[in-house]
């Protein structure tokens, strides 16, 4: 079941997204850095972004599983726990999030996510050409579904 995640829920949301985050950037961020993406400070950080109007919705399947937030029509924090991936729930939270877009659904992701950007190409996003320049020299890419 996917439910929206509120003041009540935030705590296991933002553990999901802290322990996925830090498995998932551990290859090339320095080990300090992925270290400071406490649930502590994800209750903060998904907090600022429900508060400037992000929605975001949480996977459960007996525990919380996943997360993902939406604004208008940007996709981000799309994030399952590593123990639980390639099962679906990446993609039962991505079709979620397209669902709930005002718009056509975008997203960005690094250059070097590849496994994301095969789950995005699945699901019918391309890239757009846009890039971002990211702290640590690794770019952002923009998707879009088409």
């Amino acid at each position: 079941m996917i439910v929206t995640v509120d003041q009540t829920n935030i705590f296991e949301a933002a553990a999901v997204h802290s322990m996925s985050w830090r498995e998932s950037h551990r290859s090339f961020c320095a080990p300090g850095f992925t270290e400071l993406r406490t649930p502590e400070r994800q209750v903060d950080c998904l907090t600022r972004k429900m508060l400037a109007g992000s929605r975001i919705y949480m996977l459960v399947e007996e525990k919380p599983v996943g997360v993902v937030s939406v604004t208008g029509s940007l996709i981000e924090d799309l994030y399952v726990l590593p123990d639980r991936q390639n099962m679906g729930y990446g993609t039962r939270l991505l079709r979620y999030a397209i669902g709930k877009c005002k718009g056509v659904p975008t997203l960005w992701i690094l250059e070097n996510n590849t496994r994301a950007e095969r789950l995005y190409r699945k699901m019918g996003f391309r890239r757009t050409g846009r890039i971002n320049p990211s702290p640590g020299g690794l770019k952002e890419i923009e998707l879009a579904l088409e």
